[in-house]
């Protein structure tokens, strides 16, 4: 993972005179009426040509109903997105404005943003910061500065930065061997997948499949003297996927107590044996469930009740804080909690919102930041890693890409920007600055011959949008069985700035859900976004569900599905 750096003031005359020493001090503080306000600048990841950082302002002197930090760039530093604040630039001059979200700023309080910029040569910090006219000194962070949780004393302390970094990663013999059982399959039937545990047989092995010894013991197996990680899917939350029938779990609502001591605990159990002590073990923490609490409860035209029922019961919370707890007590256990993808959660109104549920469940039942060690976003999805046809602060005839149907006002046109983004807005609400994130790429590559070579025509916003986008499915909130759908970028450690890997975590060729009733005891049901006829709802803006057709439940295997995903890799199959 990519290092932090802090600002430091480079006019310290601002504040403390000859010593030179830049300081902050709280309202209640003998200096607070002479420092008005602090700034936290730290540039969290850079590279040859760009840089992302966060801002933190402490408004030491009267409330604000609005705010409006400025600063210069003494280089060429240019400003690309930023989330958060309406960060705008001419020249070198930059002003970042708060939302309608964060506009009220008390006494004491502190507000966060953060954006992504690029430059060539040099990148130095900004001198001096304004806030609303005022001139603020900047706080150097330091060990246990604002985004650095000090550490959980009772907590394992050997894990390495990034679990990924110089190990190889476990092949499951059951995905491999029916990946290697098609056609053509042979070219990807060595890549590591994850394994979903989405329900209490899956424990010790269900339908004659492996249970988690067995995978673990396989893994040693394939271990040899090197490292060596393995990837487990925690996936059976009460009420588990409220907006999803298809992935609906085997527990209902209110069973959280079952959750915890039939499920989380057996897992905890194995994991914890000394036997798979030099095991690297990722778990991926329960996809598809708290970003829930923010899009589809209340009054929004994408609610469902049951989702307002989880989110009044707080079993959602409740359970992913049991889980990073428990799995976090044992010093080779990875937890990543699931953060949703760009396409569900990359609006104004959702991302923050986002953000402080995951908070929230991180400091429930006994768990701290420090029991997570990192996010995944893109679990299971298709949204595209990187849009290079067009950027978020393009504009064609008057309009920006965000006006765009395809955008419809959205911060983010793809998978890897959004995880920066998310990573930095979690940095900069507590968590260590020390998280990486995982993006899965299992199949969203978009490839094949419907892969645009180039921009879309630039006659109006959409048809440049449209002409050049890689993700070809007919709305972003489509998730089940997209056609058209193409393995993407293989799985690798260290691929950009604060991404720990790119993996496979959704096993490509196990469906998302069956396209029309299947019987089960497995507490799956139908969901009607899995049936290529399904002309929508609220949360695809009512448009065709772009479904394949004849698809199993989800989990089981979909040949159909796999021998799309390979025709259209990207990049593609050799």
């Amino acid at each position: 993972m990519s290092r932090t750096r802090t600002a430091l003031l480079a006019a310290m005359a601002l504040v403390g005179g000859a010593t030179g020493t830049a300081f902050a001090v709280g309202p209640g503080g003998a200096g607070a009426a002479a420092i008005p306000c602090t700034v936290d600048y730290k540039i969290q990841n850079e590279w040859n040509t760009g840089f992302t950082a966060a801002v933190t302002i402490t408004n030491n002197s009267a409330a604000k109903s609005s705010w409006s930090l400025k600063w210069s760039y003494a280089g060429n530093q240019k400003v690309v997105s930023g989330w958060n604040a309406r960060v705008s630039q001419s020249g070198a001059a930059v002003t970042a404005s708060n939302e309608s979200y964060n506009a009220q700023l008390a006494t004491g309080a502190s507000v966060s943003f953060g954006f992504q910029g690029s430059h060539s040569g040099g990148n130095a910090i900004p001198a001096t910061f304004t806030l609303d006219g005022v001139a603020c000194n900047v706080d150097d962070g330091g060990p246990g500065g604002p985004t650095d949780p000090p550490p959980d004393p009772g907590g394992p302390s050997n894990r390495v930065d990034n679990p990924y970094d110089g190990a190889k990663v476990y092949v499951n013999p059951e995905w491999s061997a029916n990946a290697a059982g098609e056609p053509g399959g042979s070219r990807v039937a060595n890549q590591p997948t994850g394994i979903w545990l989405d329900r209490t047989a899956a424990i010790n092995g269900a339908g004659g499949k492996m249970g988690v010894r067995a995978h673990l013991d396989e893994a040693l197996r394939q271990k040899g003297s090197g490292e060596l990680v393995i990837q487990f899917v925690i996936y059976n939350l009460p009420g588990r996927d409220c907006s999803a029938l298809a992935s609906n779990g085997e527990l209902k609502a209110d069973e959280i107590g079952r959750y915890k001591t039939e499920y989380i605990d057996p897992i905890k159990a194995i994991l914890a044996d000394p036997k798979y002590a030099s095991l690297r073990i990722v778990t991926t923490v329960e996809i598809d469930s708290l970003p829930n609490l923010v899009t589809n409860t209340g009054s929004r035209p994408t609610a469902v009740p049951e989702c307002d029922v989880m989110k009044a019961n707080g079993n959602y919370v409740k359970g992913v804080g049991y889980a990073l707890n428990k799995l976090g007590d044992v010093p080779n256990v990875y937890n990543y909690i699931d953060a949703g993808h760009h396409g569900w959660i990359g609006w104004d109104d959702n991302f923050g919102a986002s953000a402080t549920v995951f908070k929230e469940a991180a400091s429930a039942e006994g768990a701290t930041v420090n029991d997570v060690h990192g996010f995944i976003t893109n679990t299971a999805n298709y949204s595209a890693l990187k849009e290079n046809n067009f950027s978020i602060t393009d504009s064609v005839a008057g309009k920006s890409v965000r006006e765009s149907k395809w955008v419809d006002w959205n911060r983010y046109v793809d998978e890897l920007s959004f995880a920066q983004a998310m990573r930095n807005q979690l940095v900069s609400i507590g968590f260590p600055s020390r998280i990486g994130m995982l993006i899965d790429t299992s199949r969203n590559g978009w490839g094949g011959t419907a892969r645009p070579a180039g921009p879309g025509a630039r006659t109006t916003v959409d048809t440049y949008v449209e002409g050049g986008r890689y993700d070809r499915r007919i709305h972003p909130g489509n998730w089940c069985n997209q056609a058209g759908a193409g393995l993407g970028e293989r799985p690798q450690a260290n691929p950009a700035p604060g991404i720990d890997a790119y993996v496979w975590m959704k096993p490509p060729g196990e469906s998302d859900g069956a396209s029309k009733q299947i019987p089960n005891d497995e507490g799956k049901g139908f969901d009607r976004m899995c049936d290529p006829t399904y002309t929508g709802n609220p949360r695809n803006n009512h448009n065709m569900s772009g479904a394949l057709p004849d698809a199993p439940l989800s989990g089981k295997w979909f040949s159909a599905q796999f021998r799309q995903l390979m025709q259209n890799a990207y990049p593609p199959l050799s």
